[in-house]
């Protein structure tokens, strides 16, 4: 690689080429050669407008005087009408910010035209209020930015050829996004005349320009109905929108393409879990009717006695999620995370060498609008917090956090009731579906009320960081993701975690139920456990998530915003469409929504990550729904991109930014958190302590009447014991209830019994050997990966040793020009006009 100026047979080359390229493709200047590289849109007087004087520009009295004077005569030299005061001077005001914006606007863009860009403005009536300014980077200005920001260009392609000829049909004619150099040239040019320096950053923020954008390439719309690996090759897609988008692409192609082996092997899981269902002892013991075992009351007063063998159903359900199987999954997930970090390290390597990014070091990012504007208005000091924010942020911060809990205990208490009142109802149905109606429902509010407080989440921790008036845009970037992550993820995995660790927790036993607001007993899990309930709340959360949030939000709320703006159009649907056919390119472009960055769409796959990865114990077929998601995902994206949203200023990037370190914390913490599952909401670690210490025969029969502890119905708390005692055809003496405690004949009845302490360790100890167990072979697949593709190491060595080998060409050239110079005879005359003739070059 060579920079631009070093060589100029290349770069003559490429501007030959596009010379000879005929006719300019795009959008172009009136006069149909010079190409529109960047627009910025201002908004236009009504011509009939009069503005009137105002003591701000001395410079320019003498021109709005003489436009007073034309404006008098023109309405025939009658001296204006009285009129309301409040009302003149509301006039004034407004005319004094037009005339600044004015002002701004004409010495920002005299202050382009010296660096070099061609302007042209069109202020048509096609779009009433609104005008354009096209801005045209000649070639000498693009060479010069880019020795300027040290790009580099190549001298040599790396493409196959004939793969590239065979292919070529196939793949869109995109042309490289070049606007990233018009940006950084717009956001060097400063207005300096006036009473504060403004860029163009404070020029939008102030509302001197409306927008700024770069236009869409016409000649890849027709191709999005293309095969989208097409149109989103790595080549197209980095050409098209630079590189930082290239990445987030890239990153996603390689998270979709990892998924397919954890899908498979959730997939396995599952189908193992449903082969071994009828072979499962417990579930068998409790769906034997022989067993005759009668359980305690689910709630006070309204619930009554019940059969065990009424939940055969949830324990046969629950085996196709809890079985050895997933503690395998757990640790191939585990692993599955690590292979997909290092794989991602290596294909990023091998992006950065093809794309010129090895040597790439970040530009200094420019001052944001708003900061520019607090500096020019006096509230901001040399600390970018100042105290108010920050109790600001320590206040509101927390309260969000509270919110979120708030809402899981709310679902709690409906839960709680819900049951209690389809206990008292008298119709069967409504009694024979209790647990399905409220786990479902249940589901289906946690998920109404994570997609709306994720809005909320998000408006909140904008307005947040917006307090904090960040310097830069990279430090109010990585500051709005930090706070949006963490309220996302609390709202969305809080219901999930609450099932996981706590529900049936602090429950009590009967006779001694925990309460809560008064009356309210707390929930306790089912016979086979909570995993059943985590895995539904994590199943509809998920699909919810991405059925409604993620896909149907991207796809409807675009076509909502366009029927609002033609119900509000007086044309109809005919008019509109001969209407758009005369517009042009920039013209389209403005109707586009802007782009707001890729922070929406890297928070929606690492919320899918830690699902995927942190309980996928009790859901093995979430890499499956993943994988499906992502399918859809990349080419609702794409289409997004190119046909929904402006076009986005090409930005360099050399790696995914803040959210590698995110995946990578959430690799770590999704081994503790299956450890925590198999161990604590799973029946595995009591099944294999009853199993190897407990069972008469080393088998898993007698294992459900060993989780089960006895109580005293005459031990009811006065006003607990049920309403309808003789609800099963007999009055019920003792009733059994899930837990480890000492039976009614011992010294202490109802207390812990050894066994549960024994379970306990036996918990702690698994926990405690999975997690080192996993994390060592993780952090041994790490090491044995290396994090640069053995063929890119050896292309930069050789790279490497080529630069030196030139160098020191280079140097023994110079060495031996002085050597010559100083071996010349001294009797030699030091100059020879006759032999410097210029016959002899």
């Amino acid at each position: 690689h060579v920079s631009f100026t070093q060589s100029s047979s290349p770069l003559n080359s490429l501007k030959s080429d596009e010379a000879a390229s005929g006719p300019k493709q795009g959008p172009t200047f009136q006069d149909g050669q010079r190409r529109v590289d960047y627009v910025l849109t201002y908004h236009v007087q009504k011509p009939q407008s009069v503005r009137r004087k105002t003591s701000r520009f001395a410079d320019y009295r003498i021109l709005r005087s003489l436009r007073r004077s034309l404006s008098t005569m023109r309405s025939g030299g009658t001296p204006p009408s009285k009129e309301d005061p409040e009302i003149a001077a509301h006039k004034h005001r407004l005319d004094y910010h037009e005339d600044d914006k004015r002002f701004r606007q004409t010495e920002f863009e005299d202050n382009l035209r010296e660096v070099g860009l061609e302007l042209e403005k069109d202020e048509g009536n096609k779009i009433p209020g609104i005008g354009f300014l096209k801005i045209h980077a000649p070639w000498n200005v693009l060479c010069r930015e880019a020795e300027f920001m040290k790009l580099k260009m190549p001298t040599k392609k790396r493409i196959n050829l004939f793969i590239h000829k065979v292919t070529a049909p196939l793949h869109p004619k995109v042309e490289p996004n070049r606007p990233q150099n018009k940006y950084f040239l717009l956001k060097r040019t400063r207005c300096t005349k006036a009473k504060y320096t403004m860029g163009i950053t404070s020029l939008l923020g102030n509302g001197v320009y409306t927008a700024a954008y770069p236009l869409h390439d016409v000649s890849i719309l027709p191709h999005i109905s293309i095969p989208m690996r097409m149109l989103l090759s790595f080549l197209s897609c980095r050409k098209y929108f630079g590189e930082k988008i290239g990445l987030y692409f890239a990153w996603l192609g390689v998270y979709t393409q990892m998924l397919i082996p954890a899908a498979i092997v959730g997939v396995i899981v599952f189908l193992y879990g449903c082969a071994t269902v009828d072979n499962d002892i417990p579930s068998m013991e409790i769906c034997d009717p022989r067993n005759n075992i009668t359980m305690c009351p689910l709630c006070d007063r309204a619930c009554s006695y019940w059969k065990l063998k009424t939940a055969c159903g949830t324990a046969r359900a629950s085996h196709l999620f809890d079985n050895p199987a997933t503690v395998f999954f757990s640790i191939f997930m585990a692993l599955w995370a690590t292979m997909f970090m290092e794989h991602w390290k290596r294909r990023q390597m091998r992006l950065n060498y093809i794309w010129d990014l090895t040597g790439f070091e970040e530009e200094e990012d420019h001052h944001r609008a708003e900061y520019e504007i607090q500096v020019m208005q006096k509230t901001l000091k040399k600390q970018d917090m100042s105290p108010k924010v920050v109790k600001g942020f320590l206040l509101s911060f927390p309260l969000q956090i509270g919110v979120t809990f708030a809402v899981v205990f709310g679902v709690i208490l409906y839960r709680i009731s819900i049951r209690a009142a389809l206990h008292m109802s008298s119709n069967p149905t409504a009694r024979s579906n209790i647990r399905a109606t409220v786990k479902g429902t249940a589901a289906v509010i946690n998920l109404v009320i994570i997609i709306i407080m994720d809005e909320v989440y998000g408006a909140v921790a904008r307005w947040l960081t917006l307090l904090e008036v960040p310097k830069t845009d990279k430090s109010f970037e990585e500051r709005l993701i930090i706070k949006t992550f963490v309220l996302k993820f609390a709202n969305a995995f809080s219901p999930i975690v609450y099932l996981a660790f706590f529900r049936g927790r602090m429950v009590g036993r009967p006779g001694d139920y925990v309460y809560v607001i008064g009356s309210y007993r707390m929930e306790e899990c089912a016979h086979a456990g909570c995993l059943m309930e985590l895995c539904i709340q994590l199943c509809i959360t998920m699909l919810g998530k991405q059925l409604i949030q993620n896909n149907l939000f991207e796809i409807g709320i675009p076509k909502i915003k366009k029927l609002i703006r033609r119900r509000k159009s007086d044309m109809d649907s005919q008019q509109q469409e001969d209407y758009n056919m005369t517009l042009e390119r920039h013209e389209k472009d403005h109707f586009l929504g802007p782009f707001v960055g890729l922070s929406p769409e890297y928070m929606e796959m690492i919320i899918q990550f830690g699902m995927v990865t942190l309980f996928v114990a009790s859901f093995p077929l979430a890499p499956l729904f993943a994988l499906l998601n992502n399918i859809i995902e990349i080419r609702l994206d794409a289409k997004k991109f190119v046909t929904e949203v402006r076009r986005p200023i090409a930005a360099r990037a050399k790696d995914i930014g803040i959210w590698y370190n995110l995946l990578r914390g959430l690799s770590k913490v999704a081994v503790i958190v299956n450890a925590f599952v198999i161990s604590f909401t799973s029946d595995f670690i009591p099944r294999l302590v009853y199993q190897y210490m407990y069972s008469p025969d080393g088998s898993m029969h007698g294992f459900v009447n060993h989780t089960l502890s006895y109580f005293n119905v005459s031990d009811f708390q006065p006003g607990t014991a049920p309403v309808q005692p003789m609800h099963l055809g007999y009055e019920v003496q003792i009733c059994r209830y899930k837990d480890y405690r000492e039976t009614l004949w011992s010294n202490t009845p109802y207390d812990l019994s050894k066994e549960f302490w024994a379970i306990l360790a036996c918990r702690l100890a698994f926990v405690i050997v999975f997690q080192n167990v996993v994390m060592l072979m993780s952090d041994f697949v790490d090491w044995l990966i290396p994090d640069i593709p053995k063929d890119i190491s050896l292309q930069i060595h050789k790279e490497k040793i080529l630069m030196v080998e030139l160098f020191m060409k280079e140097e023994e050239g110079k060495k031996l020009l002085r050597d010559n110079h100083t071996n010349q005879s001294p009797f030699q005359p030091r100059s020879r006009p006759a032999s410097h003739t210029p016959s002899k070059f």
